[in-house]
């Protein structure tokens, strides 16, 4: 698991929130009374949900200790807790009729153990609503791999990171085996970004974070302007200036067996 910088991460709060906007936006005919938000980051999916169901308790939990900090000092009206999921989960003491997770589980190996647990955790009325990035074959990730493979950068990855995301056709294999009913969809945003320094300052607060770690000081700068150098070929820059910057999204929402 990658340290994460809060202050990074939010330079894209409004594009990062969004998806939580509209997964949320799925639950309107819900009344939990208990929530609870995997995967919170600085509590930004928080606040979404802490918006649309004024009278439920929230807890946001996260792996990320700098996360969960930012996130208790900036909303104060919701309980945080540092946690790793799945494992991690059972100091949870009770049921939960909403368990939302926005971008969090493409970090976390093992989906179906992952999605039992979850389901576990929910009251027999409650949902699951998870969204998780599936971007692995856009070109900054295909950029990303490419660069770190190259013969002068490879020595400093010897464990390349790994998308634990399933396919669409698996989700859909084990919701039918773990829920009652679900509903699974995909989005596809196209962020209008300023610049390739943009895309470049984004994946700095997410996937490129595990390789920057990796990477002595005097090297990070080097490694950038590579990726760099090709994302200025990979994403054109449109008519008006700005970058069109693509990012598929995977939804879905699930309802425990009962």
């Amino acid at each position: 698991m990658p340290l994460w910088n809060p202050q990074q991460y939010l330079k894209f709060e409004t594009e990062r929130t969004q998806p939580a906007k509209d997964l949320a936006s799925r639950l309107s005919g819900q009344n939990p009374k208990r929530i609870l938000d995997l995967g919170c980051g600085p509590g930004n999916s928080t606040a979404v949900l802490g918006e649309q169901f004024r009278n439920s308790e929230i807890i946001g939990v996260d792996a990320s200790k700098e996360m969960v900090q930012t996130a208790q000092k900036t909303y104060p009206s919701f309980h945080f807790i540092q946690a790793e999921a799945p494992d991690g989960l059972a100091v949870l003491k009770y049921l939960f009729d909403i368990i939302f997770s926005n971008a969090c589980i493409q970090w976390i190996p093992n989906h179906p153990h992952l999605l039992g647990v979850l389901m576990s955790l929910l009251s027999p009325d409650g949902i699951l609503a998870v969204q998780t990035p599936i971007n692995q074959d856009e070109p900054i990730h295909q950029i990303i791999s490419e660069v770190a493979s190259r013969e002068k950068w490879k020595s400093f990855f010897p464990s390349p990171r790994v998308f634990y995301n399933l396919s669409e056709e698996e989700y859909y294999d084990l919701l039918t085996e773990i829920s009652s009913e679900f509903e699974l969809w995909k989005t596809i945003y196209c962020h209008q970004l300023p610049s390739h320094q943009a895309i470049l300052e984004w994946y700095r607060g997410t996937g490129l974070r595990p390789y920057l770690e990796m990477l002595p000081d005097t090297k990070k700068m080097e490694f950038e302007q590579e990726i760099m150098d090709c994302l200025k070929d990979a994403y054109p820059v449109r008519k008006d200036g700005s970058v069109l910057f693509r990012f598929p999204r995977l939804f879905f929402t699930a309802c425990p067996r009962t």
